[in-house]
């Protein structure tokens, strides 16, 4: 008899478990997996990180011009990430290279369409507009200090200019931010 476990985890406390013991079965599984993924993604927002190098486009300019196209991004990973992104999710605004810190919050208002900078249509663009500065801004370095925080993205993988953050990644930096 095999035995396959598959884990889902629904949100940062919830994790539903399936034991499947017959292999004929697994398909009918996988289409319920599928499907309470589906669920989790139309109920719960997610939350995302982009970076710019502020002498290329800062935190004060996309204040200054109230929304922007999210573009140019070439990294086959960053682009599956903004493909997913949905309007009305949350955005930290990361200045890179220079003063590596998240500065504020964006929301996305657009979702993916073809990127304008580019006629290779496997390439895509958001839309996102300024919610609001933080407070206090977040370093790279405090990040990187907080213990909750070692397996968030812009940690693991530094490299990578959009990407996910998890709901309670989201609230540590908030709370490192004095917000809420």
């Amino acid at each position: 008899m095999i035995l396959l476990i598959v884990l889902l985890r629904l949100t940062e406390t919830d994790t539903i478990a399936f034991i499947i013991s017959d292999l004929k079965k697994e398909k009918r599984f996988i289409h319920i997996i599928v499907f309470l993924i589906t669920i989790k993604r139309i109920t719960s927002m997610a939350y995302w990180l982009a970076k710019s190098e502020p002498s290329v486009y800062s935190w004060d300019d996309l204040v200054k011009e109230k929304q922007t196209c999210w573009s140019g991004i070439r990294n086959y990973a960053a682009r599956l990430h903004m493909r997913n992104m949905k309007k009305g999710e949350e955005v930290f605004f990361y200045h890179s290279n220079e003063g590596v810190e998240i500065v504020g919050i964006a929301k996305v208002i657009k979702e993916a369409y073809q990127d304008p900078t580019t006629d290779d249509d496997r390439w895509v663009a958001v839309d996102i507009k300024p919610v609001k500065k933080l407070k206090t801004p977040v370093s790279l370095d405090a990040i990187k200090k907080e213990k909750q925080l070692k397996e968030m993205a812009l940690v693991r993988i530094s490299r990578l200019s959009l990407q996910p953050v998890s709901d309670i990644e989201w609230k540590i930096i908030m709370e490192l931010a004095g917000e809420k």
